[in-house]
């Protein structure tokens, strides 16, 4: 059996798209966000309000996604991976939209960084005894 990291990032987003299918075939806007870890999918969903008001009435959505329309969606999700550069953390989020039986998406593509990781990487501690240092000597190199 295959584990997620032997699997391209875009294999495992048709596998997102794969397991949501059912769900965006019952919406009409919405965002799936997927969150991203050593090029590697974790955690991921969507994000939707099932209910609109209008003119001081709730109602609910009627239809969601065609086939067709999570077909495109899903291409386009794969293809926003081409502007994915340089970064193994974050974030992307899909905004989709019916609009006149169309499918509209925005990709958001946020990267994660953190500091400490960072700072281990390039300034590893040198004397490990003490642990409040001269702040001199960190501020100056």
């Amino acid at each position: 059996m295959l584990n997620a990291d032997q699997l391209s990032l875009a294999r495992q987003v048709d596998l997102v798209f794969k397991e949501l299918e059912t769900e965006l075939g019952g919406m009409t806007s919405g965002t799936v966000f997927i969150q991203i870890r050593n090029n590697v999918i974790g955690k991921f969903g969507i994000r939707h309000n099932p209910i609109a008001g209008r003119n001081g009435k709730l109602t609910e959505e009627e239809k969601g996604l065609s086939a067709s329309q999570w077909q495109a969606f899903r291409t386009m999700a794969i293809e926003a991976l081409k502007f994915k550069k340089y970064w193994t953390h974050g974030e992307i989020s899909y905004e989709f939209a019916l609009r006149q039986d169309t499918v509209v998406v925005d990709a958001v593509l946020e990267s994660n960084y953190n500091m400490a990781n960072l700072m281990i990487q390039r300034y590893p501690r040198k004397n490990t005894a003490n642990t409040y240092q001269d702040m001199r000597t960190d501020l100056s190199s």
